[in-house]
């Protein structure tokens, strides 16, 4: 996923700037998020429990059984892959930003949060070559004082 996509930048800039540190991290998600989505896993696990007990929870209170019910206890196999995957994938959409920010010496050069997109290599080339120059630039005439 996106680690990937750090990964490849980051070797790329270090091949072109062998003296930059480069350092890259997750962006963390909303806490409403991340809340929800531990709140998805643990229903999960309770509902792979129930279902892989074969205990019907409705019946404890002498409620009918909808049908998917009675399927997912027939198909207890079946049921708790369906529920293990539908519910990863919401609670990895949950917990996913896709946030890419580069900063150069603390000044943020590019945002994807702003854009919506990822730049090119080209484009971030040439994001860094700028910075570069006027970093350098900023640096001689600051020595001339």
């Amino acid at each position: 996923g996106y680690r990937k996509v750090y990964d490849q930048f980051a070797y790329a800039i270090h091949q072109r700037y062998p003296d930059l540190l480069i350092q890259g991290d997750n962006y963390p998600p909303l806490p409403m998020y991340a809340y929800l989505s531990q709140i998805i896993g643990f229903v999960k696990i309770l509902f792979i429990i129930i279902i892989a007990s074969g205990q019907n929870p409705l019946n404890w209170v002498n409620l009918n059984s909808p049908t998917f019910i009675t399927w997912a206890l027939e198909n207890k196999i079946y049921s708790c892959m369906i529920l293990f995957f539908v519910c990863n994938a919401i609670e990895s959409t949950l917990i996913s930003t896709g946030a890419f920010e580069i900063s150069f010496n603390d000044v943020p050069v590019w945002s994807k949060l702003e854009t919506g997109r990822i730049p090119s290599p080209q484009e971030m080339f040439q994001i860094l070559d700028n910075h570069m120059r006027l970093f350098q630039k900023t640096n001689k005439e600051f020595d001339q004082f």
